[in-house]
């Protein structure tokens, strides 16, 4: 396996110096103007906020300023990727506004009904069921809550494709695959955003 192939795999479970390298570039560049697109999205006002395959933190951290009477937590499961979320996020931990915890997005160790936003951004490509991630993503959020998925594919112009040959055990899904998966999953209502300069999506299911 080539080197630049190896770096790339980091994506689904960062660890070591290729890890720590993928997670600084996921902390930047496209993928933070990306997420930054995404929240302008969003027009809620969460008071408690959940990022699950949290990565690097950027996100949580870009949350935590755009709401600062929130709470955040942030939930992966690559331990690398949780010591570097907690150091992005270290002033915010320090101050009780943040969580970073260890955890699979099949089982979340977090409480029902707990947030009022739930995000994944680019993460869902790599969850071995996004029906059981998205069940747990509606267990935790309130009523009320809305369950946001950004990604930078979305499986239109064959580039997916091409990822999901380098990239083990990843899988690049339509708008039509995630609401169907969101439906299943007991959301009732579902509302797809697309960039149409670029190949992102944001998907976003309330919970009644």
């Amino acid at each position: 396996m080539s080197l630049k192939t190896q770096f790339m795999n980091m994506s689904r479970k960062p660890r070591g110096i290729l890890g720590f390298l993928k997670l600084n570039r996921m902390n930047g560049g496209a993928h933070a103007k990306m997420a930054d697109w995404a929240m302008s999205v969003y027009q809620g006002n969460p008071r408690k906020f959940l990022d699950v395959g949290c990565g690097g933190g950027r996100n949580l951290a870009a949350f935590l300023r755009r709401y600062p009477d929130a709470q955040g937590v942030g939930v992966d499961y690559a331990p690398l990727s949780v010591r570097t979320a907690a150091a992005k996020n270290r002033a915010a931990i320090l101050a009780g506004r943040c969580q970073v915890v260890e955890g699979n997005a099949m089982s979340l160790p977090l409480p029902d009904d707990s947030f009022d936003l739930v995000t994944a951004f680019e993460t869902v490509y790599f969850w071995l069921s996004i029906v059981d991630g998205f069940r747990e993503a509606y267990r935790v959020l309130r009523p009320g809550g809305t369950f946001m998925i950004v990604n930078e594919l979305n499986g239109r112009n064959g580039v997916g494709e091409e990822y999901e040959k380098i990239i083990k055990r990843m899988t690049i899904y339509t708008s039509e695959d995630l609401e169907a998966a969101l439906k299943m999953a007991g959301f009732p209502r579902v509302r797809v955003v697309n960039n149409n300069n670029l190949l992102w999506m944001c998907v976003m299911a309330g919970k009644i």
